[in-house]
């Protein structure tokens, strides 16, 4: 499968590493293709270097003002115009999608399924993976839309979150 990974460039504290590692070996032992923001900073580089040294192959999206910080030697690397170009490519390339810890960048990757799996749009998975409880909030808001009517199917139709690494992956592959 072709999993989109939407996570920080940033490189966060360890707690956070660990996880974002374990998951990347499990993608590539698994014969999985890592889709990506294409960098080669970061905790996204933490990953690619994971997945590639598990066997797994890279295909990468980057954008134009980011093209300095492309990891080179990829499998499939496009460079976009703009930031909306990107997502739509990141999710056109992916089978499903999980989420690791970051910023605004990555919820904002991720807003545009969440919308999509929403309306009923588009049936690719979509997990978040709640390292130490990194996406508790979130799921706190999740339930308050849910609890108040502002989703139209149960949010267990929408998203999934996942506790370990292994957890998100299967919830990945099996399309929970």
């Amino acid at each position: 499968m072709n999993i989109c990974v939407f996570l920080s460039a940033a490189i966060p504290d360890q707690k956070y590493i660990e996880p974002a590692r374990e998951f990347a070996r499990l993608l590539g032992r698994s014969g999985h293709t890592l889709v990506w923001g294409g960098s080669d900073v970061g905790l996204m580089k933490i990953v690619a270097d994971e997945v590639e040294s598990a066997g797994g192959k890279l295909s990468g999206v980057s954008v134009n003002f980011l093209a300095h910080v492309v990891r080179p030697g990829v499998d499939d690397m496009v460079i976009t115009e703009n930031l909306s170009e990107r997502k739509t490519l990141l999710l056109e390339k992916a089978d499903a999608v999980v989420v690791l810890v970051g910023g605004t960048g990555t919820l904002d990757e991720a807003t545009d399924l969440l919308e999509l799996r929403k309306h009923e749009r588009s049936q690719k998975p979509l997990v978040f993976l709640n390292t130490d409880g990194f996406y508790d909030g979130l799921i706190t808001q999740f339930r308050r839309m849910e609890a108040e009517g502002f989703l139209p199917l149960p949010l267990d139709r929408i998203v999934s979150f996942a506790q370990t690494p292994q957890e998100a992956l299967d919830r990945a592959v099996a399309g929970d």
